[in-house]
């Protein structure tokens, strides 16, 4: 089945503030055919994303972002999380462009080599976000502190961490969140592929 199948009968935003939500009423089809009754979903819009694993394959570690965050203090959980940095795509940007502009902003870091690990939806239930991933190569040296833009209230340390370390949060839980969880499976598939890839000098270096 595909967007075809689906027979939306209303649309309405029902809130517009930081984010918006729209309230749908529509009807899809069943497997067994036919068509489904007429059913409402609230859906959050907060448009589409792109975030990014920095790693250097030189020093073997990865640079991760923590940073408050509200949903997940609604959630009960822990509200500072460790991230890849991230940022929401805008009219007219390109996810790619989004994934650099957003680590010099969150990281003070300028990715080299930018590698697309895929894209994925966040919560397919009620939102409709779909995040852009990527890993993007950085020279970790001098890297560190705490970035992010004043006007966005953002207030973010970075962190430094061993390849090693981080692949290891992925059977500790200390990985709680989708775009990290990803990317650190990204990275302990790909690893030695990118360190041997990463490594080799720019085809201009090569030239007499």
């Amino acid at each position: 089945m595909n967007r075809s199948d689906v027979d939306i009968i209303d649309r309405q935003t029902v809130f517009r503030g930081y984010f918006r939500v729209d309230r749908y009423k529509l009807r899809h089809r069943l497997f067994n055919g036919g068509w489904s009754v007429p059913v409402t979903r609230e859906v959050f819009e907060r448009g589409n994303s792109a975030a990014i694993l920095l790693y250097d394959p030189r020093a073997d570690c990865v640079l991760l972002a923590e940073q408050f965050r509200a949903g997940a203090f609604a959630a009960g959980i822990g509200p500072w999380l460790i991230e890849c940095v991230a940022g929401i795509i805008e009219p007219g940007e390109t996810p790619e462009n989004v994934a650099r502009r957003e680590s010099m902003e969150e990281s003070g870091s300028t990715p080299g080599r930018v590698e697309s690990i895929g894209k994925f939806i966040y919560s397919s239930g009620g939102c409709s976000e779909i995040c852009h991933l990527f890993a993007g190569e950085i020279d970790i040296a001098g890297a560190g502190g705490v970035h992010g833009l004043a006007e966005e209230h953002e207030d973010i340390k970075t962190h430094i961490v061993p390849a090693d370390e981080a692949i290891g949060w992925l059977d500790s839980g200390k990985a709680d969140n989708a775009a990290l969880l990803i990317a650190l499976y990204w990275l302990a598939r790909h690893r030695d592929r990118v360190r041997l890839d990463w490594n080799d000098k720019e085809p201009e270096e090569d030239l007499p």
